[in-house]
């Protein structure tokens, strides 16, 4: 019994109509050039502040997400890891680029970001590390974060006062309540003195300091 190869569907007056087969298509989106990595880069500043680490990493999805459309569309492996490298490198001196403009600039993010950190409650260390990961360079992190014991101790008492410890706890602590109070500011990165006299202070200064933290 012969086996048709193309599909058969019923015609007029009850002749067999033969459809052709279609071709595979390709799904695939075409590359993106230096332009198209300009815009998506601009796109995303326009929208978050960024870390020029941070920036390349949006474009290496971009080019990510293209190249998997790409060998899902059947394309050559060797050919879509050889233009995704070209698009990475386009991408890392569209990121040059903008960064010489002032467009991005990691200083003046690390400068940012470090103040707003404190301000939610991070001590120094946390803080630090925060900026690290978005992809600012330590010495750039620590710059941005100087010691500071006002401003340190101003943070702890933000995280006490979102923790309801120390000057803003209902009621008086036992000593095994204040040794677990102290341990949230410690595990928080604050050093012992800080720790130490944000969780003794008295709940009018201590408002006091967070207000004064916030207006900075």
């Amino acid at each position: 019994m012969n086996v048709p190869l193309q599909p058969r569907f019923p015609g007029r007056r009850g002749h067999v109509m033969v459809r052709p087969m279609r071709a595979p298509q390709n799904r695939s989106r075409p590359l993106p050039t230096a332009e198209d990595l300009q815009a998506a880069a601009l796109a995303h500043l326009s929208r978050y502040a960024a870390t020029e680490a941070a920036l390349r990493r949006v474009l290496a999805r971009r080019i990510l997400r293209w190249a998997r459309a790409a060998l899902a569309g059947g394309e050559d492996r060797d050919a879509v890891a050889h233009e995704a490298a070209a698009a990475r490198e386009a991408a890392r001196g569209v990121v040059a680029r903008l960064a010489a403009a002032g467009a991005v600039n990691d200083a003046a993010f690390a400068q940012a970001r470090g103040k707003t950190l404190l301000r939610r409650g991070r001590s120094r260390q946390a803080a630090t590390a925060q900026l690290m990961a978005k992809g600012v360079d330590a010495a750039l992190a620590r710059a941005a974060l100087p010691e500071n014991p006002d401003a340190e101790l101003a943070a702890a008492l933000v995280l006490a006062r979102r923790r309801r410890i120390g000057p803003f706890r209902a009621g008086t602590a036992d000593p095994a309540a204040l040794r677990r109070e102290f341990a949230i500011l410690a595990r928080a990165g604050f050093p012992a003195r800080v720790a130490a006299c944000a969780l003794g202070m008295d709940a009018a200064t201590a408002e006091a300091l967070v207000r004064d933290l916030r207006r900075t």
